[in-house]
């Protein structure tokens, strides 16, 4: 697979960043970890990943402007780009252990993603995508899975926690997914989710509450994979309101229509 320079300098980025956390993974006794809010930790593996993000693309491409995790929205001189990044997605996993996290990493142009690279170190598996070249793992192209029929599929999901989410309305969704498919998984990591689902490792997934930098690469490679990806309406605003169905073309309708069963009543 040759890529463009543009992605290059993406995956440079995110693994450079992914170095840096596989040094302090298995070391988070020895990190100093703080509370955002409920359930919600970051540490300074966290920050260091972003400042060595921000630094290399801001030196690769001065001007774009960014949205980050950690800093949040930065202005850019070159207002038709911008960059969006969380530098450890799956942060309670890291700082317990469990090999699910990600460099998530991806390009807006003119508010349309137009690439996307997600890295987890752990595993060293790089998934890379841009607008028209499909989507690859290591090199190797992704197709999101063929089933049609949601009893033999295996979906993935997010789940509120402590004060965060509307605890009732997940479990009601849950509960009405639970009774379609084969089997629910929850990994911990919005972005991994996303590119296991371009990978046709899950069959679908589904969340709301999240953030575009949870989101932004995963929706481009699932489209690149084959798939299809829309908001909890059925539109494309998944940046904006921070929810997300996604699967191919049959699943991802199908998924949706069972997520909405309970929101016809609330």
């Amino acid at each position: 697979m040759a890529r463009s320079a543009l992605l290059n300098v993406m995956v440079q980025a995110a693994m450079k960043a992914g170095r840096s956390l596989s040094r302090d993974f298995g070391e988070v006794q020895n990190l100093q970890v703080s509370l955002k809010g409920p359930g919600d930790y970051v540490s300074q593996a966290d920050r260091k990943a972003e400042d060595i993000i921000f630094a290399e693309l801001s030196k690769a491409r001065p001007g774009y402007g960014f949205l980050m995790e950690e800093r949040g929205a930065v202005e850019g001189e070159d207002s038709q780009h911008r960059w969006i990044v969380d530098p450890l997605d799956g942060t309670t996993n890291f700082l317990h252990g469990i090999p699910l996290f990600a460099v998530s990493i991806a390009l807006e142009r003119q508010g349309q993603i137009v690439a996307g690279v997600i890295y987890n170190p752990a595993m060293d598996e790089l998934y890379t995508t841009e607008r028209g070249g499909g989507a690859f793992m290591n090199d190797r192209r992704l197709r999101v899975a063929g089933r049609i029929k949601l009893v033999d599929t295996v979906i993935g999901c997010g789940m509120p926690h402590l004060g965060r989410g509307h605890h009732g309305n997940f479990l009601v969704e849950l509960r009405n997914v639970m009774a379609e498919v084969s089997g629910v998984r929850r990994l911990g990591s919005a972005a991994l989710d996303l590119a296991y689902v371009a990978a046709g490792r899950m069959d679908g997934f589904w969340e709301t509450g999240l953030s575009a930098w949870d989101i932004a690469a995963g929706m481009l490679l699932i489209r690149e994979a084959g798939g299809f990806v829309s908001d909890m309406d059925g539109g494309q605003d998944m940046l904006d309101n921070g929810s997300v169905v996604a699967g191919n073309e049959v699943i991802q309708r199908a998924l949706l229509k069972t997520v909405k069963k309970p929101l016809a009543s609330r």
